[in-house]
Parts: structure tokens; C-alpha cells; sequence
């Protein structure tokens, strides 16, 4: 984004959490594939989205450090959770431990596998997909989650635009 617009955003946007904060500062700082990251605009606009769908359930494909998760959470209905589902061990422990020092710690569950194997044996009805994984298998998640979705409810598909490309 141009300076201009950024500003633009900076006045108007609601700012992030501390826990937020802290998940771009680490992956900023360890990872070396920061671009996985959601971040501040993108987060944001998740937040917003889900305060105004006000969703009980949100099923998030792709955890990387937990910023979306935390993101959707802001926006969960009175008792209302995310479930997660990543494959990489490493970075759903790092997700767990930020999302453990949060006030959503009791709101968002973690598991850990391949989503084309845990889909089909989840028995919720989700108000709000959110597909950040693989980019091959996005059009599989989709296809496996479209039969758990409430009527009404939304699928949001991450990085069909990359780099200039259609995925």
C-alpha cells in the first residue's frame, strides 16, 4: 500500500491486540516465511467480518502462529468457538502457547492433521470457513466443507490472488 493509504488505515482501523502484537513481532523475528502471516490490515478486516456475522462456529484450515484464530474469535457469538486444523506440529505448539495466554484461550481448539481427513469427521455446522492452507487443495477443502456449512453461512478462500497470479 502506498503512505498515504497506509495513514489512511492507521486512523481508522481498530488497533490489534497485545497477543496479536506479539504473534507478528515473533514471526517477524523467527520465521523466515512471515508472509503466511496474516497481519495487521488483513486481521483486521477477519475481525470485522466475524463481529458482523457474529458466527458460533468458525472453521479455520491453515493455523500457522493462531493471528487469524485470535482475529475470528474477537467476533465469536456469545459461547460460540474456533476450530483450527494444521498440519505442522511445530507452529500449531506456537500457536497453542499464544492462544493459552489469551482471553480466547477457551474458545478456540486446536487439531493437528491433515484437513482432508479431519473435515469429513467433523459433525459441526459452520457459519464461517476460512481456507488459508495448501494452495493445491484449496478446491478439496472447499468441496469438504460446502455440506457443513449453515445456510447463509460463508466460505472465505486466502490467496487466490498471489503475486499477480490466479490461483
Amino acid at each position: 500500500m502506498n503512505e498515504n493509504l497506509n495513514k489512511y488505515a492507521e486512523n481508522y482501523t481498530a488497533q490489534e491486540s497485545e497477543t496479536l502484537r506479539k504473534i507478528a513481532r515473533e514471526c517477524y523475528e523467527k520465521h523466515t516465511d512471515s508472509s503466511m502471516l496474516a497481519g495487521f490490515y488483513q486481521g483486521r478486516v477477519l475481525s470485522l467480518l466475524a463481529q458482523m456475522i457474529q458466527p458460533k462456529v468458525v472453521l479455520e484450515i491453515g493455523t500457522y502462529l493462531g493471528y487469524s484464530a485470535l482475529c475470528f474469535a474477537e467476533g465469536l457469538a456469545a459461547g460460540g468457538k474456533v476450530i483450527t486444523l494444521d498440519v505442522n506440529a511445530e507452529t500449531q505448539t506456537a500457536a497453542k502457547s499464544f492462544v493459552e495466554k489469551s482471553e480466547y484461550q477457551d474458545r478456540i481448539e486446536f487439531r493437528l492433521g491433515n484437513a482432508t481427513e479431519i473435515i469429513p469427521a467433523l459433525n459441526e455446522i459452520f457459519d464461517l470457513v476460512f481456507i488459508d492452507a495448501d494452495k493445491e487443495n484449496y478446491s478439496n477443502y472447499y468441496h469438504l466443507v460446502f455440506g457443513k456449512l449453515r445456510s447463509g453461512g460463508f466460505i472465505i478462500a486466502d490467496n487466490v490472488l498471489w503475486s499477480g497470479k490466479v490461483l
